[in-house]
């Protein structure tokens, strides 16, 4: 240290000279940085501080809620109002619900309706088991309820529903097929091939289908209508079949009279029917009942009138060996 307290050396690790040539080798990067721009692009940045502009109310509220609101406002106290009076029922009677009358306003209301597959079934049959009519729009239209109003109709096996902007409805069916009508206990019900009861018989639609009469004869309908087919030129004069016993089976002819079928080769004896009335047309005598069980006899109950005449010209018959009364 000299005199007045200072180092004669610098305080730092290198020497004197070291220190000018540091100094002067910064001082020639900084130079050539300059030149090519490198220096400005890494100097370093200065952090800003920035001031918080705060955004006035009337700007941060949106635009039109005040209209929105007011709008809102006047339209409860009306439907209050409506309801309190009890106007409100009468417009919903007269024009549907208010959401769908105004769908309807703006060209979304239910106008046309397509519908594919029927057979059995009518369009306003349709309608109404699918709760359509012209009071609502298609837009608000639940086509999953739709469907499944249509699937509970136990003639409709399956059906489908999709919309079509702006106003159409397009509805898919398939329906079961009606096989037979079924006769148990006074009632009448339409049946499936399979004998699974598909309605109740309600109307004359299903009039020309075979019918069976009896419990269990649902099931066995196939087999009545096989012995319609074996009954050939008699088939159209067939009206019924009653299942006795679970077992066999009974027809009903046009006339009224009964055939009695065997339980194990119902379609021979029906041949003999067919044959016994080619030869002998004993559908047109006077017989109430033909039992055909036994398939070396035929065995006929006479009709009340047919059994008196018959009783008297037995009566009237010559006794072999007395002679005759004159």
């Amino acid at each position: 240290m000299d005199g007045g307290g200072r180092y004669l050396q610098p305080m730092t690790a290198y020497p004197a000279g070291a220190t000018v040539a540091r100094a002067t080798a910064f001082e020639s990067r900084k130079h050539n940085a300059s030149r090519f721009g490198f220096f400005k692009r890494f100097r370093p940045a200065r952090s800003v501080r920035r001031r918080s502009v705060s955004v006035p109310l009337v700007r941060r509220i949106p635009r039109f809620l005040g209209t929105g609101l007011t709008l809102g406002f006047f339209g409860a106290v009306t439907l209050v109002g409506l309801w309190q009076g009890g106007h409100l029922n009468d417009f919903i009677r007269a024009n549907g619900e208010p959401h769908h009358a105004l769908a309807r306003m703006f060209g979304l209301g239910l106008e046309q309706i397509t519908i594919s597959g029927l057979s059995q079934m009518r369009e306003t049959e349709v309608l109404a088991a699918a709760g359509l009519d012209a009071k609502l729009s298609l837009v608000f239209l639940d086509v999953n309820t739709v469907r499944e109003r249509l699937e509970h109709v136990p003639l409709v096996k399956s059906a489908t529903v999709r919309k079509l902007y702006p106003n159409e409805l397009v509805i898919g069916l398939t329906e079961r097929e009606p096989h037979a009508i079924w006769q148990l206990n006074g009632e009448l019900f339409v049946i499936a091939a399979d004998g699974t009861v598909i309605d109740l018989m309600q109307d004359a639609r299903f009039a020309d289908l075979p019918f069976v009469v009896g419990e269990q004869a649902n099931s066995r309908n196939k087999d009545y209508i096989a012995l319609l087919e074996a009954a050939g030129s008699l088939k159209s004069r067939i009206r019924a079949g009653t299942l006795v016993a679970g077992r066999r089976w009974t027809l009903k002819m046009d006339n009224g009279m009964d055939v009695s079928l065997p339980e194990l080769g119902a379609a021979d004896a029906l041949a003999r029917l067919v044959k016994l009335e080619r030869e002998q047309k004993i559908l047109e005598k006077d017989v109430l009942a033909i039992d055909l069980r036994m398939a070396d006899r035929v065995v006929v109950r006479l009709t009340e009138e047919a059994a008196s005449a018959r009783a008297e010209a037995l009566k009237k018959k010559p006794v072999r060996g007395k002679g005759v009364e004159t």
